[in-house]
């Protein structure tokens, strides 16, 4: 076999090969994203939205970037049987397929530590979200009165 068809060969062998892939962050949509005012720099700021997996496999929120604050991640508030709440970070998570992962008051949230500006209320800022497989989506959050219970104030 001459060189040139064997490599010819190989390529469409491979080519034609099923390859794994990671779940795309194409699949996800941002919805009712909102985040409260903020007294100062002093404390954090936080944001919240739901992340609706649209696609057919699992996709992974693995980071947060933002330059409203020098240390984005997602926290959970959780209370133990003595009613005490703590709060502390998650790490990666999982969104499954047709699934929705909400971020609320009261559970996960994005925490947003190292405030650089004050949120001010009618004001916007932007929040990336890192996906596991590369990919990005970066979504304009408003900012609301520090009373604001859900997106509608």
């Amino acid at each position: 076999m001459r060189k040139s068809t064997f490599h010819a060969l190989a390529f469409s062998i491979l080519v034609g090969l099923p390859t794994a892939s990671l779940a795309g962050s194409e699949d996800i949509v941002i919805e009712d994203a909102w985040a409260r005012a903020s007294i100062g720099t002093n404390r954090p700021g936080v944001a919240y939205m739901t992340l609706r997996n649209t696609g057919t496999d699992p996709v992974t929120l693995v980071g947060l970037e933002t330059p409203l604050a020098m240390m984005p991640d997602i926290h959970e508030t959780t209370t133990d049987s003595n009613g005490v709440s703590s709060m502390g970070p998650v790490g990666e998570i999982v969104i499954s397929p047709g699934e929705s992962v909400s971020l609320e008051p009261g559970g996960m949230h994005a925490m947003l530590m190292r405030l650089q500006a004050k949120m001010i209320e009618g004001e916007t800022f932007q929040l990336t979200l890192n996906f596991a497989d590369g990919g990005t989506l970066t979504v304009d959050v408003p900012i609301l009165g520090i009373a604001a219970r859900g997106p509608e104030g």
